[in-house]
Formats: structure tokens, C-alpha cells, sequence
């Protein structure tokens, strides 16, 4: 069966600033090697995208240009890739800051006008900022509806969430036809605090990169030169939901038992200078490095540098970045309010507020070799069907599925 989605995003990589638009983007590529066409659109311009393929925005569309066919520049030997974009600037959008509603509405405003040419069988969009944009844009294809959540407002704001934003999703998830959850634990937030039915919920996790299951298990180096001093990496922005002061209380715990231990803080966010001071207060300064925001190749290497890997998440719909330090080898220890513990059987859980538990954790794979490498090699091998094409062949099911009904 042929199948053309019409998918709307917020973000792509290289302009993202979590795991979002790399699941957009691994998507994407899984649906075209499951012969499905996709044409995205995007809020703006994007450097990646101009190279990948050729981009449109709802100025090309224009009467002179309206036999632009939809399938452009092949991406790849397995499908057709078409980006558009909305025409909002970088500095009117900035991703999450600016005029955050203003730049929503006028996406919304051009969802039908940028892909009018085109004939999707379905409309799939990604959280609540691509939300209007999708419920207008399946109305005028009369098609069904995808509502595909990432995160909830609910998990950004530790369950205090701005009514607005909170409003916006739940319109979303009710005007949708069927809705992808990333977790059984984002399942249990839409059912329990947005009281969508179970039946409407798909539970499809996220993948990694097929690439990524290949690389062995981490040769642990000192960030500083220190002969044999093990590192133990945090990686994510620097928000209240990704537990960063969770992660410099159980550093602080570890380091007093194991001085030589140290840590990595690697991200960026509205938390850095606070959680600076506080490493500092805390008696870490001298073995605590901030990197900031860090490259795919610098954070592949940090991964591999690691002799453990810490997520604390206050409340994590999924967690790309524990399934990303699975498939590096990279000994893992979870919050357990997060959703990728539902695919990493083999490592450590652990409630977020628990950072005495959490420094017992890396504390054993610190000191237990043998079973650090279990950890290593049963936590790579669990990810290894993991990829995003696989995933995708779910999504195309559930295309297929509302198309024929």
C-alpha cells in the first residue's frame, strides 16, 4: 500500500534543544525505509534540511509554482522526503522562547495553505505546538489524525503546568484520531490526568540509530588526566524535569566515599549558573566539569569516556538519552519515573529523590567489574532491535490501520 504522511514538527536537528527532534528525525528516516513518503513541516528554515532535500516555503507555493511536484529531492534510495517550512524567523521562534503563542498561531495559520498541493493519507504531528497546526490540516485533507506526544506539560513542570499549554494538549489528544505515546508511562498520564481513553493510545517507544549498536563497551578515560579516574556523566538540558541538582546531590554522596571519582554535567539550560553555585556549595568544584551545550561527535565521545551513565528525571515520557548510553555500552542508571526503563531490563532503577539509593548504584559499578560489564553487554544487546526503522514499521501499521477502517 502506498502511504504519504503529512508530518508537522517543531524541531529538527541541528536546531533542537532535546530529544525530540532527533525522534522527528529518526522517524522520518525509519517511515522512508518503510516505504512510506513524508512531507514535514517545519516552523523555519533549517541548514540541514537545505542540504538533505529541497526546502519550500509558503512563498514558493505560490500560483506560478504549484506544479512543484510534492516528491523533490530523494533522500535517500528508500523514499521521498519533502520539507517545508512556516516562515517564521529563528529570533521569533528561538524553538521555546520569543512569542512562543504568537509563532504557534501563525504556524497553525499556514498548515493548509503550505501543504494544499499536496494528498496525504494521513496527518501526524508532534506535541502540543504542531497540535492546531495538524487538527486543521487533517480537516482540510479529510484524513485521519496522529497526535504523537513526546512529553507532557505535566512532565516538564513537575505536575504544576501552565493551564494554557496543558488546554492546548488535551484539545489535541481529543480532536485525534489516534494517539502515539512514547511510553506506557506517558499512556498512564494521558489516561489518569487528561482522561483519554486507553483505547486511543498506541505505546510505540523510541529507537536509536542502527549504527549505534556497534560500538563495544567504553574504554573509561579521565577528563583531567588523572591515571585510572572514572567518570560519571549527566547529559541533558539544565531544567528542573531532568534532575540535575538530584544529580549533584548523589555526586556529592559518591564523592565523599570515592574522591577520586568524577563527574560530567553535559547540556545547557535555565539551571546552569544555579547548579554551578551549587556544585560549588556542595564541595565539588574540583571534580565537577560543566561542558554546556555539547555536538553529536563530542557527546558519542563522552558516552563512550563514561564509566556509568546517571538519568535522575523527575518525569521522563521516554529518555533518548539512556537508550543512546545503552547502545555506546555505557553502564546505565535510571530514575524510575521515566519510560525507557520499560526496554533497558538491565539497569539500575531508582526513585528520583532517592540520590542515597542512586550513589549506591554507581558506586557498585564503580567498584564490581564483572558486573559492569554485564550491564554493558546486556544493555546493548536489548537495544539492538531497537532502531528506528523497526519502530516506524509500527507507525506505518497504525497508518494503515486508520486508512482501512
Amino acid at each position: 500500500m502506498s502511504l504519504h504522511s503529512l508530518m508537522f514538527g517543531w524541531e529538527y536537528p541541528p536546531l533542537h534543544l532535546g530529544g525530540l527532534g532527533v525522534a522527528c528525525q529518526g522517524l522520518v528516516k525509519g517511515l522512508l525505509r518503510n516505504g512510506v513518503k513524508v512531507t514535514l513541516v517545519l516552523p523555519h528554515a533549517n541548514k540541514t534540511a537545505e542540504r538533505e532535500v529541497t526546502v519550500l516555503s509558503t512563498d514558493d507555493l505560490s500560483a506560478s509554482t504549484m506544479s512543484v511536484p510534492s516528491m523533490l529531492q530523494p533522500y535517500d534510495t528508500h523514499g521521498s522526503y519533502d520539507i517545508r517550512v512556516g516562515n517564521i524567523s529563528r529570533e521569533e521562534c528561538e524553538i521555546y522562547g520569543g512569542d512562543i503563542a504568537g509563532a504557534i498561531e501563525k504556524y497553525t495559520a499556514a498548515s493548509v495553505q503550505i501543504s494544499k498541493n499536496i494528498t496525504p493519507n494521513v496527518v501526524h504531528c508532534h506535541d502540543w505546538m504542531t497540535y492546531g497546526a495538524g487538527k486543521r490540516a487533517a480537516r482540510h485533507h479529510r484524513v485521519p489524525l496522529v497526535a504523537h506526544i513526546h512529553a507532557t506539560e505535566l512532565d516538564r513542570t513537575n505536575f504544576h503546568p501552565n493551564e494554557w499549554i496543558y488546554g492546548f494538549e488535551k484539545k489535541g489528544f481529543e480532536a485525534a484520531d489516534r494517539i502515539i505515546a512514547v511510553s506506557n508511562y506517558t499512556k498512564n498520564i494521558l489516561t489518569e490526568h487528561y482522561g483519554i481513553a486507553e483505547s486511543k493510545i498506541v505505546v510505540v517507544h523510541n529507537g536509536t540509530s542502527e549504527h549505534l549498536s556497534s560500538f563495544r563497551a567504553p574504554n573509561v578515560h579521565s577528563l583531567h588526566g588523572r591515571k585510572d579516574a572514572p567518570m560519571v556523566l549527566f547529559l541533558g538540558r539544565l531544567v528542573l524535569q531532568k534532575g540535575p541538582k538530584q544529580f549533584l546531590d548523589m555526586a556529592s554522596i559518591v564523592h565523599q566515599r570515592k574522591p577520586e571519582v568524577q563527574f560530567c554535567v553535559a547540556g545547557d539550560g535555565d539551571m546552569l549558573p544555579e547548579m554551578i553555585s551549587y556544585a560549588i556549595e556542595r564541595g565539588l568544584a574540583d571534580c565537577v566539569l560543566f561542558t554546556g551545550k555539547v555536538q553529536n561527535k563530542e557527546v558519542s565521545e563522552l558516552y563512550r569516556r563514561a564509566a556509568c551513565f546517571v538519568m535522575p528525571s523527575l518525569s521522563e515520557p521516554f529518555g533518548l538519552v539512556a537508550l543512546e548510553a545503552a547502545a555506546h555500552g555505557t553502564p546505565v542508571v535510571l530514575s524510575k519515573q521515566s519510560g525507557v526503563r520499560e526496554v533497558l531490563d538491565h539497569a539500575f532503577t531508582v526513585d528520583f529523590w532517592d540520590t542515597e539509593k542512586m550513589a549506591d548504584c554507581v558506586l557498585t559499578i564503580l567498584r564490581e567489574k564483572p558486573l559492569a560489564q554485564q550491564l554493558q553487554s546486556e544493555a546493548s544487546r536489548a537495544v539492538t532491535y531497537l532502531t528506528w526503522q523497526h519502530q516506524a514499521s509500527t507507525v506505518r501499521s497504525i497508518y494503515e490501520q486508520l486508512i482501512t477502517t
